[in-house]
């Protein structure tokens, strides 16, 4: 059962991750309806993010709220929302 707490926290960390993103990158000519697209991005991230992290760091025991869970969970919301941040630039 902890594990599948420790995914959700990845959830919300992610989407909250995506909307720092869009805070912090700021895009005056940008159409409405990024939000939630980002938090998007950043929940999927950090859920791949996390596998990963636990994956490479925590073989023997695997714990998703672990540090190399939590860390690969910011570290990938933090890359995909800010790659669609930056990449979003183009498109507009």
């Amino acid at each position: 059962m902890e594990n599948w707490i420790g995914v959700g926290v990845w959830i919300v960390v992610g989407a909250l991750v995506g909307l720092a993103m869009k805070i912090l990158i700021k895009r005056p000519e940008e159409q409405a309806g990024h939000t939630l697209i980002l938090a998007l991005f950043g929940s999927f991230g950090a859920v791949v993010g996390g596998m990963l992290g636990v994956g490479l760091l925590h073989f023997d025991d695997p714990a998703a709220l672990s540090f190399g869970g939590m860390a690969g969970a910011v570290v990938l919301a933090a890359i995909m929302t800010w790659t669609y941040r930056w990449g979003i630039r183009t498109m507009i």
